[in-house]
């Protein structure tokens, strides 16, 4: 295929290099690539896509492309051999080489011309290195590449002087043009004339090239003088490197040193910040003043900072420091004196108190009030925080205060109790005395008032809530027997007033609220005092709960069961405290039955209406539990009293 003659000559191009290629994807092979580049200045370097023709057995230039609009030689895999490769022009063309060598020879082509003329504008991936700095032989392609490249470097285009000379010979010469051979033949004898000229000028020189040598021997002397001092100098310089490289590494250790003592110094600024517990607190944890307002406020946030101190979370590795196991050591001892002190302080505070409130008994002996205790409230609710603070740290302490608070206030109540419904039995038996002496006297009502009283009775009994089948046993008796107790009450009421006693029967009203008044305050004001004095909480929110160690509020069914222990730690304390009041109420009950069996309609309606006052005030207080307990058996008396009736009037 003489490609070169019959495509590239005419058009003024010398082809450097060839590759056989078809399109990736198809199995004919019935094109070429072609790198040229133009004779003419300025060169062009073109990449030329030749086809044979279809028609006969010649080839002719199908596409051609500028090697400055190449943009990216892609040879697929640099370390295996591989056919394939692409260019990027205005689009991908992917080929596919008959050879690997016929396709690296080709892209060692493009490299070079790229390297020359386009200042290494085209990007080459996947190629190998060593190709791109050797030659690779490929034969026939390599031989027409190499070529036709080493004359397009051996070029060098004749400068204006050169030009004029050579015109210049060839007017002196005219046959230069047509007999070109006589014209190189006479070049060609003045040539040897001149190198023998050359010769016997260079010979008769020898003085002079004797001078030359000795000159270069002096050169070549003083050229190892100063080797000699730049190998003195670059030993110094290597002395130097390595005195530097050593104030290099000691500046690094010096930053590692100034690095590390900040974070100590950060370390030890933490411990000193949450770990430091001031003297005026420790002073106050020894020796502070727990009776005065001024000793325990100096007392509280003593020991706020120091359950600040022992809570507060170290960092890995601060747990072995000796100073921090010192520290920890001494918060302990702290907490455990001042909970003694505490303890014991409270201890005595709860013996003074109650002696102080036994002393006053007797100043309500002759009324019918109970003893009130706000004083005592309020000067223990100054140790509430302490209290709080005893909870967290010392759990045991904390519980045998509330037992022994609780065993002091049982016997105090009790007596105060005693005392008080002895009177209220004394002024109701007094009323029984002060009658007629008919203990089981009749209503003196007239009709219209006993009809005010039932309805009352069905209207309170509506608002109860929780009863028994004693309570549910008025709906169901009324349903049945309502004719023969409503008439057994007219007939009550039609009764001559002179059987009827009135007066005693509202005096004994009046008592029996009067007891129910005086104990009402009494059992909240307590339990109102115990919830915030030993911190159990009957309705905490959310944010009252403890959090857990993740920072994290505790799960639903814990918080569930904190509540609820807490309640029933209420619950037991007034429980204990208030043992005797149950007992005392129904004794109370059972005496004004024994002296009026009407007497039952009046604690009905009475006990009914603060049972249903005190669960609108709290369902589960302690009051509203045993007031309704208590309703039960008033309920039961007047049942009794009904049927009694019905039964004497229908003989």
């Amino acid at each position: 295929m003489n490609t070169r003659k019959d495509i590239f000559t005419p058009n003024d191009e010398r082809l450097l290099s060839i590759v056989n290629v078809c399109k990736a994807g198809k199995k004919k092979r019935n094109c070429f690539l072609c790198a040229t580049v133009t004779t003419e200045r300025p060169v062009q370097v073109r990449v030329v896509k030749v086809k044979k023709s279809d028609k006969g057995d010649f080839y002719k230039r199908q596409m051609a492309w500028e090697l400055r609009d190449l943009a990216e030689v892609d040879a697929k895999d640099a370390s295996k051999e591989n056919p394939e490769f692409d260019l990027h022009f205005e689009k991908v063309y992917r080929w596919v080489a008959s050879s690997t060598a016929e396709k690296n020879s080709f892209i060692s082509c493009i490299w070079k011309l790229n390297q020359r003329y386009l200042r290494k504008k085209v990007e080459f991936v996947n190629v190998s290195s060593q190709l791109l700095e050797e030659s690779v032989p490929s034969g026939e392609s390599q031989s027409v590449a190499g070529g036709d490249e080493d004359a397009l470097d051996d070029y060098q285009e004749l400068n204006a002087r050169e030009e004029q000379d050579i015109e210049g010979m060839m007017e002196v010469c005219e046959y230069a043009i047509s007999n070109a051979e006589a014209f190189a033949e006479k070049l060609s004898r003045e040539l040897q004339v001149l190198d023998g000229a050359n010769i016997h000028s260079i010979m008769a020189s020898e003085k002079q090239v004797n001078i030359l040598m000795q000159l270069l021997d002096e050169a070549l002397s003083e050229v190892d003088t100063i080797e000699g001092k730049m190998s003195s100098y670059e030993e110094m310089l290597q002395s130097v490197k390595e005195q530097m490289d050593q104030i290099s590494q000691s500046n690094r250790l010096i930053q590692i040193s100034n690095t590390n003592n900040s974070k100590l110094l950060d370390e030890i600024q933490f411990l000193v910040n949450y770990m430091d517990l001031s003297k005026g607190h420790i002073r106050a944890l020894q020796e502070g003043d727990l009776s005065s307002s001024k000793g325990i406020e100096a007392c509280i946030n003593a020991s706020e900072a120091l359950l600040q101190c022992m809570n507060v979370a170290l960092r890995p590795g601060h747990e072995k420091l000796m100073a921090v196991k010192q520290q920890q050591h001494l918060f302990t001892e702290l907490r455990d004196t001042f909970a003694r002190r505490l303890t014991n302080h409270l201890n005595n505070v709860f013996v003074h108190q109650g002696h102080d409130q036994s002393s006053m008994l007797s100043q309500h002996m002759a009324e019918l009030t109970l003893p009130k205790h706000n004083p005592l409230h309020r000067d223990l609710l100054r140790y509430a925080k302490l209290m709080e603070w005893l909870k967290n740290t010392q759990r045991e302490k904390y519980e045998g205060l509330s037992r022994t608070y609780v065993d002091y206030m049982t016997r105090l109540y009790e007596r105060e109790i005693k005392d008080f419904f002895e009177v209220a039995k004394i002024k109701m038996a007094g009323t029984a005395k002060d009658g007629k002496g008919n203990k089981f006297a009749t209503l003196p009502r007239k009709e219209s008032a006993l009809k005010q009283e039932t309805e009352s009775l069905h209207g309170s009994s509506g608002k109860l809530t929780g009863s028994t089948s004693s309570l549910n046993k008025l709906a169901v008796q009324g349903s049945s027997s309502r004719r023969s107790q409503s008439s057994s009450l007219l007939d009550m009421g039609n009764m001559s007033a002179s059987d009827l006693d009135v007066a005693d029967r509202t005096k004994f009203d009046k008592i029996f609220e009067q007891v129910l008044s005086e104990l009402e305050p009494l059992c909240l004001a307590e339990q109102d005092f115990i919830s915030k004095f030993f911190k159990l909480q009957q309705h905490p929110t959310l944010g009252e709960v403890e959090e857990s160690d993740g920072g994290q509020p505790p799960p639903g069914e814990y918080r569930h069961f904190i509540q609820s222990t807490e309640k029933d730690m209420v619950r037991l304390m007034m429980n204990k405290v208030f043992q005797s009041i149950e007992t005392e109420l129904n004794s109370l009950i059972a005496l004004g039955d024994k002296i009026d069996s009407f007497n039952s309609l009046y604690m009905l309606v009475k006990m009914s209406h603060h049972v249903w006052t005190a669960e609108n005030v709290d369902p589960a207080s302690y009051l509203s539990t045993t007031l309704g307990n208590v309703l039960v058996t008033v309920k039961r008396n007047f049942d009794k009293c009904i049927v009694s009736s019905a039964h004497r009037n229908s003989m």
